[in-house]
């Protein structure tokens, strides 16, 4: 089967590869010339036969309205376009829209494998009509993993059901890297625990945790046991947030996937004015002294040492939160009389009017 392939970055330029191993004769274009078949979407287009399959394999959001909008404009009725890349599914009904009038179909497809797809196959999640599925489908047993088509692809539903699909594949996903993640830390606190690497390679095999994730972290540990030099700052692609926005729109309860996302989001803060925040407020009621940047910085630093010096660190930030003295307490008391009371209806104002109606 002949198809156009717009986007050959890492995950397009494998999947060029395995579609042409398993006999696909590919034409595929990007705006890299090294890597490109094609010198143009149109010149792609051309040399495509009727009716014509391209995949679009480029970044979501207008990278991809672009190139759907420039595709239509291209092909003909009967041809179909399908976006596999990582769109958010509302796009796919508005694409769907731009392609319509002009009688050329379309399909959405969650892709997932990442570098490893070209040699172990992508798990597949489509939507549209049977039609254009089935219309595709030689493409989708190719590049899928190889066995019973259903242990890799699935049909998910209409437009938009491929990648509403991978969006909630993406947050399970980011769950299970955090619970990894936060086990890792733990071991790796614990004096008694002396081959961190060894305890999840110990779980490869007959664990309920067992999978490719656990895989993947095995030989990160096997290749840096100490992960030294990597960075905390971790990103997101954007799948994780819609999840979260799809849980709040449905009301389902989801706080793995969404304490995953904004731990993502933690990684990426030197300073936290969250804490910060918290800290001024232990300073208000309780009279902890406030550390500076500097201070807690120090502290840091004599905590990273191992969990004995991060205890003593703890011990000393608590006496560095001494109880204010007698001039400080007078100076805070007289701040709050000149603020002063409380306006009403908070505080205990509340809760006598609450002791009334009892």
């Amino acid at each position: 089967m002949q198809l156009g392939l717009v986007g050959l970055g890492k995950m397009g330029g494998n999947m060029r590869e395995r579609l042409r191993r398993s006999g696909h004769e590919v034409v595929g274009y990007d705006r890299n010339k090294q890597v490109s078949d094609a010198s143009s979407l149109a010149d792609m287009v051309k040399r495509l036969d009727a009716p014509r399959v391209v995949w679009v394999m480029v970044p979501h959001g207008a990278p991809t309205r672009d190139t759907v909008t420039a595709l239509g404009d291209l092909l003909d009725k009967g041809d179909l376009v399908i976006d596999g890349g990582n769109s958010k599914w509302t796009d796919d009904v508005e694409n769907e829209a731009l392609l319509k009038d002009k009688g050329v179909g379309y399909v959405d497809c969650g892709v997932s494998g990442g570098i490893w797809g070209l040699e172990n196959g992508y798990g597949l999640m489509a939507g549209g009509t049977k039609a254009n599925v089935r219309k595709a489908m030689p493409i989708f047993d190719a590049l899928r993993p190889e066995g019973p088509r259903e242990e890799g692809f699935v049909h998910a539903g209409k437009v938009g059901a491929g990648h509403y699909t991978k969006m909630v594949h993406n947050g399970i996903e980011y769950g299970l890297m955090a619970a990894y993640a936060e086990g890792y830390e733990l071991l790796v606190k614990k004096d008694i625990v002396d081959d961190v690497p060894g305890a999840f390679k110990a779980w490869s095999r007959g664990t309920v945790v067992r999978s490719w994730l656990l895989d993947l972290m095995v030989a990160a540990l096997e290749d840096n046991p100490t992960l030294d030099d990597v960075s905390d700052y971790t990103s997101d692609s954007g799948e994780g947030r819609w999840t979260v926005e799809e849980a709040i729109e449905l009301a389902v309860p989801m706080p793995v996937i969404s304490a995953s996302l904004f731990a993502r989001f933690a990684s990426r803060q030197e300073t936290s004015p969250t804490m910060q925040a918290v800290a001024a407020l232990r300073g208000g009621f309780g009279g902890h002294q406030v550390m500076t940047v500097a201070e807690g910085e120090k502290l840091r630093a004599e905590a990273r040492s191992g969990v004995r010096s991060a205890d003593a660190a703890t011990k000393k930030a608590a006496r560095k939160e001494k109880a204010p003295t007698k001039k400080t307490a007078a100076k805070k008391a007289a701040k709050a009389a000149k603020a002063g009371p409380a306006s009403p209806g908070r505080s205990g104002s509340t809760r006598t009017r609450a002791a009334k109606k009892g």
